[in-house]
């Protein structure tokens, strides 16, 4: 019987991680987890986007199974179709942490991630969306995007840096909210205590696999908490110097299949 391999669980981010930059995952990226599944590794995407901005993506996949979406808000059955588990930014606190940013910093421009499988992203005028590719709906003003309940909350702001915006969230909204940058120009509020290693270890839990033999990618300061569970962090090489200085390893770019640069080193062919 072979032995199985040190990593039972590959845990990819998408943006920066997985996906290039044209939101296509490469053929290398997919043989090489091909060849982890079938030494008896398991894929999870583990992303920011919420269940609904992620389905096309995990049919071209063909990932069938678990995901962990929205920062870790969402457990998502992609099999299913369904929420496993899911929590949510209640509008209480979410006005309250904006208007704590914004006696701050001044004004900011808000969209939220609706919850559930079929949540829209709401903009209010003024907000720019980081990501065109991705469908997101103009609301006229600030008080319709709470008409639903939401699973986040994304900043912009006119004239701060992202991390400079991340910084001054954190401080204001103490413990309302969970305060992440996932990207550039994505500056997030989620509910407190949510981050991506809550979401990884519930589906984890699930999968029956202990955080040790998780193998784990990222780019971006949101990826630090899932870093943290699993038994090792992968950064990519354009990864965010806050989450390079806790990564185990440093990978190739997304553009240059960092992920596939990994997984064949760790499951060679044959």
């Amino acid at each position: 019987m072979a032995a199985l391999p040190a990593f039972t669980l590959i845990a990819t981010d998408l943006d920066g991680t997985l996906l290039r930059g044209d939101d296509t995952v490469s053929d290398r990226s997919l043989a090489a987890l091909a060849r982890a599944a079938r030494a008896g590794a398991r894929h999870l995407v583990v992303t920011g986007r919420p269940a609904p901005r992620v389905r096309p993506l995990l049919a071209d996949l063909g990932c069938t199974g678990l995901a962990v979406c929205a920062q870790g808000a969402q457990v998502y059955d992609a099999g299913a179709g369904r929420l496993l588990w899911s929590v949510g930014l209640d509008r209480e606190s979410a006005e309250t942490a904006l208007g704590k940013i914004e006696a701050e910093v001044g004004q900011v421009y808000a969209a939220v991630d609706q919850d559930g499988v079929e949540g829209r992203t709401l903009i209010e005028p003024g907000y720019l969306m980081p990501h065109p590719a991705l469908p997101a709906v103009r609301v006229g003003r600030r008080e319709d995007l709470w008409r639903e309940p939401i699973s986040k909350v994304l900043l912009r702001h006119p004239a701060l840096t992202d991390d400079e915006l991340a910084a001054a969230a954190r401080s204001a909204v103490g413990p309302l909210a969970t305060v992440t940058m996932s990207g550039p120009g994505t500056v997030e509020l989620q509910p407190s205590g949510v981050t991506k290693a809550t979401g990884l270890a519930l589906a984890a839990d699930h999968l029956g696999v202990a955080a040790g033999r998780a193998l784990a990618f990222g780019d971006m300061p949101n990826d630090i908490p899932m870093f943290g569970w699993a038994g090792y962090g992968v950064a990519m090489a354009g990864a965010h110097p806050e989450l390079k200085a806790v990564a185990d390893e440093v990978t190739a770019s997304n553009e240059d299949d960092g992920v596939a640069v990994v997984l064949e080193r760790l499951f060679p062919a044959g």
